[in-house]
């Protein structure tokens, strides 16, 4: 069974999030080993400088890097990155595990964003949206795509 794994910067704060993800989590049992994992967020100040950016950026980036497993396909959730309909995720995901990949990893950044050496640890880069979203909303989002491709792909009626 292959495992899905986001990682992600900072908890989810309200409990209609973390309910939200448990059933997506508990939904993704049926086809994958999926979990989510996060790692700790610095604080920043109300206005910060581009140096507080700078390093927040790098320290929330070796938090990622820390907790990225050996051999798994890493694709960092970013603006610039490959906008995917729900087909065309369904496919990648489809793809990946017919080529050997066992383990995918999505990463969500910090409020932020990543930091390039995180983003240079992937050959695929995705965007949800050229929109910014909340990075609790952003998990949401998330969570149920990955359902959504995983049900395309078994041939589930939930894509309609």
């Amino acid at each position: 069974m292959i495992k899905v794994t986001i990682l992600c910067v900072g908890k989810l704060k309200e409990g209609y999030w973390r309910e939200a993800c448990a059933e997506y989590t508990k939904r993704m049992s049926r086809f994958a080993d999926f979990s989510i994992i996060e790692v700790n967020e610095e604080r920043l100040p109300d206005d910060p400088s581009q140096a507080q950016i700078y390093n927040t950026l790098k320290k929330e980036g070796e938090r990622i890097l820390a907790k990225l497993p050996a051999g798994a396909a890493v694709i960092p959730m970013c603006i610039e990155g490959k906008l995917y309909d729900s087909p065309s995720l369904a496919a990648l995901t489809e793809e990946l595990a017919s080529g050997g990949v066992s383990h995918i990893v999505f990463v969500i950044g910090g409020s932020w964003g990543l930091s390039d050496e995180v983003k240079n640890t992937a050959k695929i880069r995705m965007s949800m949206s050229r929109m910014t979203f909340p990075h609790q909303l952003a998990r949401v989002m998330l969570c149920e795509q990955i359902y959504r491709a995983f049900q395309i792909n078994g041939g589930g009626k939930y894509h309609k």
